[in-house]
């Protein structure tokens, strides 16, 4: 998956969460959460989304470091680039 398509996914998940979130407004080094509003419970939707549309399991551990759009596509495409197995991605093989 390219990082133009990862981040198309990523601003699909927001915007099922946050449909008033307009991509082109966000700016990418700023808080994420902050940027957009989202209270706890809206993050962990957000995340869950991010599960099922890119088939990568996020560990609550790592949730701390999601801190702007540009940390969260790194690590993401981190993610999707790793092997399954070292990685804990239920994506297939």
């Amino acid at each position: 998956m390219t990082p133009a398509q990862i981040r198309s996914e990523v601003f699909a998940a927001l915007q099922g969460i946050a449909p008033e979130v307009e991509p082109a407004t966000l700016r990418s080094d700023r808080l994420l959460r902050d940027e957009v509003d989202l209270d706890s419970m809206d993050w962990l939707r957000f995340l869950a989304a991010l599960h099922q549309r890119l088939g990568v399991n996020i560990p609550e551990c790592d949730y701390q470091q999601l801190t702007s759009m540009d940390v969260l596509l790194a690590y993401l495409e981190q993610r999707l680039a790793a092997p399954a197995t070292a990685m804990g991605s239920t994506r297939p093989l």
